[in-house]
């Protein structure tokens, strides 16, 4: 399967972690990792965390959603 670019993009400058969903597709946690600033965001279905949290929940949630998504973002036409 080929995938789109979208679906690796570039590294935000606070890119903390990189995660992959079952088809490849990026799943990103940003932020900081000292406070309740972290964010986490699956460039595959376009999913992403509503609030900001703690690093450790924040990964958490983006593994748990990593481990069960199968979207890949694909531009037709």
């Amino acid at each position: 399967m080929k995938l789109s670019p979208r679906t690796t993009p570039m590294e935000p400058l606070d890119l903390l972690i990189r995660l992959h969903n079952l088809v490849g597709a990026a799943v990103d946690v940003t932020g900081s990792p000292c406070n309740e600033s972290s964010r986490w965001a699956c460039h595959g279905c376009g999913a992403s965390s509503i609030l900001k949290n703690y690093l450790v929940f924040t990964r958490s949630r983006a593994n748990s959603h990593a481990n069960e998504c199968r979207a890949a973002y694909h531009h037709l036409g």
